[in-house]
């Protein structure tokens, strides 16, 4: 893996501490969540491949999820991706242990589900370890009995009434010590994050392959961006044809 943007040289290999220091979070956040999601998208826009992201996939993405989830706090992604994705708890096989110093060995996973639709006898809860369960982040609609059966298998964050209140939830998870924020979507969920003012970087991995006719994009749903949203390069780095690219989403992120 080479860094193409900004220009080093002559573009030698690059080590998993070098990695690791383009891509870590800002030092001092205040107490404030910082929020980054991680997406992959074909060269035509399409973020998935038979209903799946993982067929966009190959190893410079796969190490560069690694390297995101060894330094984030918490993994957010809704309810939606997390059953089609088959989601299970973050594998310690996957995590660079000298990124996790004074952290449990792996990040938990925050699910968003409005309507607590969600099975607590999946792996992703039974197979979480006691210092990173899962965590649930559901609204009041949820019903209580609903919500009790999750309780049992994971933390629960009610954040918002009628649905969850992404900034709510966001305040949530950062008073229990999770600020740096990676959220592997879905498009919905993404998009959300973007209108609401709330996503400081996107890494988007362009995949070199044409997804095709039919596939969505990275951002889906009603949530619209009046006029686009303006983000800034941050690096472009190479790998096997594989372009991964981070993106300032922010004034001053």
């Amino acid at each position: 893996m080479r860094q193409l943007f900004p220009a080093t040289g002559p573009g030698a290999e690059l080590s998993t501490g070098r990695l690791a220091e383009l891509y870590a979070y800002p030092p001092h956040l205040g107490g404030e969540p910082w929020v980054r999601a991680n997406m992959v998208a074909a060269v035509d826009g399409a973020a998935s491949i038979g209903g799946r992201s993982g067929g966009l996939s190959g190893a410079a993405d796969r190490r560069i999820f690694g390297i995101l989830r060894s330094l984030a706090d918490v993994v957010l992604v809704g309810s939606g991706t997390a059953r089609a994705e088959h989601y299970r708890p973050a594998q310690p096989t996957s995590i660079e242990p000298a990124l996790r110093a004074g952290r449990p060995g792996t990040p938990p996973i925050a699910i968003i589900s409005g309507r607590l639709t969600v099975d607590p006898q999946t792996d992703l809860f039974t197979a979480a370890p006691p210092d990173a369960r899962t965590i649930v982040i559901t609204s009041e609609q949820a019903p209580a009995a609903q919500r009790a059966a999750v309780a049992e298998h994971a933390d629960v964050i009610v954040a918002g009434t009628d649905g969850v209140d992404l900034k709510a939830a966001l305040a949530g998870l950062a008073t229990r010590g999770y600020q740096r924020v990676l959220t592997e979507g879905g498009p919905h969920l993404l998009a959300e994050l973007a209108a609401g003012g709330l996503l400081d970087e996107l890494c988007l991995t362009i995949s070199p392959l044409l997804g095709g006719p039919g596939p969505g994009r990275i951002l889906v749903g009603s949530t619209s961006l009046p006029g686009g949203l303006p983000v800034t390069l941050g690096h472009v780095l190479e790998d096997a044809g594989f372009l991964l690219c981070r993106y300032r989403c922010r004034p001053g992120a």
